[in-house]
């Protein structure tokens, strides 16, 4: 998995690794120049417009002044088509895995467990990805996902339930490992403006009835849900919900105005015992 290119950027390498056959995924990394064998990395994952250069871009100065590595993989429309459901039908959720996995045997750095982000589609894999694993997951952050898969009986991807004209014995992991997730510090991050429906927003009458209609009001629903969850199992809520003032749908508004890589780096830090503060709370719909 040798670099394609690298770029050199203030304090940290840019480097492009191509995808090395079927079932791969490309990755743009930054790599610091002072890289801590302690600081956890960082996988940001793009939305459907592919803009996986400009995620490790957006995160690499802040990652680089605690030596944190940024991996961004590039999920191709040509192989990956529905990576947002993670499972199916591509399995974009081993493609990432094996990414790490090479990552670490490269010794770049430890992957055994990430921070992991996503932006709109890519925040619907993340959260799916986390399900999944919880165990490689240190904290999560969905900003702006269209939709969600929510923690109760509805059948996957709306819930947690085997759909009962397929054969998917792997949600049953996704089931068993909801504690685990729960558990995890979550950030559900949207911005204060992002409350009109586009062409790429799934609309459909169950998908309305569970989460609301625009973004907005499904990042509340679905951070109101996690809370609920864990207190119906005994577990501390960790889930905060960050309505971003004065920002749309756009990632670099999100950024620059909302302040979203301090809050995404720096939530790994927060106390394991106290949900982490909401930026400004959206009223419940």
């Amino acid at each position: 998995m040798s670099p394609s290119s690298i770029d050199r950027v203030g304090e940290f390498s840019l480097v492009r690794r191509a995808a090395h056959g079927p079932g791969t995924v490309a990755a743009w990394l930054a790599l610091p120049d002072r890289p801590n064998p302690r600081a956890i990395p960082l996988v940001a994952v793009h939305g459907i417009r592919r803009g996986s250069r400009s995620q490790a871009l957006h995160f690499a100065e802040e990652a680089a002044r605690s030596g944190r590595v940024v991996i961004a993989p590039h999920f191709s429309t040509k192989r990956f088509v529905g990576y947002q459901r993670a499972i199916m039908p591509e399995r974009a959720d081993l493609a990432l895995l094996e990414l790490l996995n090479r990552i670490a045997g490269e010794g770049t750095c430890d992957t055994s467990r990430v921070v992991l982000f996503g932006y709109s589609g890519g925040a619907q894999f993340a959260h799916r990805f986390a399900l999944f694993y919880p165990h490689r997951i240190v904290s999560l952050s969905t900003l702006a996902a269209g939709w969600y898969t929510f923690p109760d009986d509805m059948p996957y991807p709306y819930g947690l339930e085997p759909p009962k004209d397929r054969d998917t014995p792997w949600l049953s992991s996704m089931a068993s490992g909801l504690d685990r997730f729960l558990k995890l510090p979550i950030q559900v991050l949207v911005g204060e403006h992002d409350n009109t429906p586009d062409v790429n927003t799934r609309r459909n009458r169950r998908v309305d009835r569970q989460q609301g209609t625009d973004r907005r009001v499904r990042a509340t629903r679905w951070h109101q849900a996690l809370v609920e969850a864990a207190s119906a199992r005994g577990i501390q809520p960790r889930s905060a919900l960050h309505i971003l003032p004065d920002c749309g749908h756009d990632f670099g508004e999100c950024v620059d105005q909302g302040g979203v890589t301090r809050l995404v780096l720096g939530v790994s830090s927060a106390s394991p015992t106290q949900a982490m503060p909401a930026t400004r709370r959206a009223s419940a719909p």
